[in-house]
């Protein structure tokens, strides 16, 4: 097998790196950080509302997206994440975090919700349990060089599209595994985890350009 593909650190313009969040509250929230560390961002674990301040942009884990509902709602974080994100803030979900992007599931538990950033629909758990677990290479539009190596775990499905939306990946019978809305994207898969950085590294490049900042958060 090739060695992971992992292209160095950004040149920053000016002195400043952005800062960018990893919700924190579960799931693979230490391989996000490594990866966005590595490319020259600076990271905050984002677990209080008050951790939202500042960012430049946020990553919504892998893990398990129900659970990540109702702890965004203990900690106080979903009604104050879900404004930064309509107000612009960009976000790049992977698996679970996908899930908590679209605006429609499939098969949600009894009263789970959504960040509703994405207009897509997305069926949990479409590619099977934890043993369904598998490895491979996809072409991700706008990552250039070869095949992206990514990890499918408990993996998410995009069953339908807004047509604001753009696809950015496919498996060989066309199934949806990646979705962009401007600076909003979603992948079913797990990029951190085998190691080639090039989709952190457009969703760093996405947050620089953008040039978005969560101001000050009102106190409740």
């Amino acid at each position: 097998m090739t060695s992971p593909l992992r292209t160095g650190s950004l040149s920053v313009a000016g002195n400043t790196s952005p800062l960018i969040g990893v919700l924190a509250l579960q799931g693979d929230v230490r391989e996000h950080r490594a990866m966005l560390e590595e490319l020259g961002a600076h990271v905050r674990e984002v677990r209080l509302r008050a951790h939202l301040e500042g960012l430049n942009g946020i990553v919504i884990p892998g893990g398990e997206s129900s659970v990540m509902d109702k702890l965004l709602r203990i900690f106080d974080l979903y009604d104050p994440l879900r404004r930064a994100l309509s107000d612009g803030l960009p976000v790049f979900g992977t698996c679970a975090g996908l899930i908590m992007l679209a605006t429609e599931l499939e098969d949600a538990i009894a009263g789970q919700e959504t960040l509703g950033v994405l207009d897509v629909t997305v069926r949990r758990n479409a590619f099977g349990s934890q043993v369904d677990s598998y490895e491979t290479d996809v072409v991700v539009s706008g990552v250039p060089g070869p095949p992206l190596r990514v990890a499918f775990i408990r993996a998410p499905l995009v069953t339908r599209v807004g047509p604001a939306v753009e696809v950015i990946a496919t498996l060989p019978e066309g199934e949806v595994v990646g979705v962009r809305d401007g600076s909003a994207l979603g992948v079913a898969f797990h990029p951190e985890i085998t190691g080639d950085d090039r989709l952190h590294r457009l969703f760093v490049e996405t947050v620089r350009a953008t040039g978005f900042t969560v101001a000050a958060l009102q106190t409740a």
